[in-house]
């Protein structure tokens, strides 16, 4: 059995439907994760749920543990990986209360650990493609095959650029990023998927557009209580596209994105510090 994993963007703090479900603490080598996970099954599928900022909005995307959250969904044995993010539009065409699917990001944050790998182990994985493209086809055929039902327009692809905040863009930044082609704009997705993509965990990012960001005056600029009334009509469409994507993880499915590792770790095995060894063995075992 596969096991999907869920992080919980802005307003998603909790799914629906989960069977069997409980919230289990998890240690890491790299400390605490934003949470709990709340672990059970969702129509014979188990999933691991997590709320990104804690629950109760509790942490800033420059807070986050990103190390942490990631190598505790590897602990419980999540192999393909959801995350559902508010974000920003840069194009006229994503409208407000609109979805896209992302399959490339630009990094504007500033010094974030996004890597397990250091501290006496160097590993280079290949993240042209950061984005897991069976699981990203996978929730938009979903999103399309719901149709009437969620009532939503879904686009699939795009260019998401995580700045650092947790302030919104400037007018020049905005005018700038759209410049550069970008799509969308949030502030934590980019670490999650460099971190799955270590972590073999295939990964898709769902964004919610709430705004037009500040490049479009003629909508007016970002206020936070417009964003929320959005976010709170999306996040329920959101619960329905990823409860809809469990019946498409196939276990004989075979994707790249668990092979990430494979031939990446340049370092000299007998040279690698025992104690990291044991740290990274969720990760990095079977290549020892």
């Amino acid at each position: 059995m596969i096991t999907l994993g869920v992080i919980g963007g802005s307003g998603l703090y909790q799914m629906d439907r989960i069977e069997h479900g409980e919230w289990v603490s998890v240690e890491t080598p790299f400390g605490a994760p934003s949470d709990a996970y709340f672990v059970g099954e969702l129509d014979g599928v188990g999933v691991v749920f997590l709320p990104r900022h804690g629950r109760g909005h509790r942490l800033l995307p420059s807070e986050l543990n990103f190390r942490a959250n990631i190598y505790g969904m590897k602990k419980l044995g999540v192999r393909r990986l959801i995350a559902v993010s508010a974000v920003g539009s840069l194009k006229q065409e994503i409208v407000p209360g609109q979805m896209v699917i992302p399959d490339q990001f630009i990094d504007r944050t500033r010094g974030r650990i996004d890597t397990f790998f250091g501290r006496g182990i160097v590993a280079h994985v290949a993240f042209a493609d950061p984005i897991c493209p069976l699981l990203s086809r996978a929730l938009f055929e979903v999103s399309q095959e719901q149709g009437q039902e969620i009532d939503v327009t879904v686009h699939q692809g795009g260019t998401y650029i995580c700045m650092e905040g947790p302030q919104f863009s400037t007018r020049a930044e905005s005018f700038l990023y759209r410049s550069w082609g970008a799509d969308i704009i949030g502030m934590t997705n980019l670490q999650e998927a460099k971190l799955a993509r270590e972590a073999e965990i295939c990964f898709a990012t769902l964004a919610m557009a709430t705004d037009y960001d500040c490049w479009n005056t003629e909508a007016g600029d970002v206020v936070i209580e417009d964003v929320l009334a959005i976010l709170n009509k999306n996040v329920e469409t959101a619960k329905r596209i990823v409860h809809g994507s469990t019946r498409r993880l196939l276990p004989d499915q075979v994707c790249s994105c668990e092979t990430a590792l494979k031939g990446a770790i340049i370092t000299d095995r007998s040279l690698i510090p025992a104690s990291l060894k044991a740290e990274l063995e969720p990760i990095i075992g079977k290549y020892m």
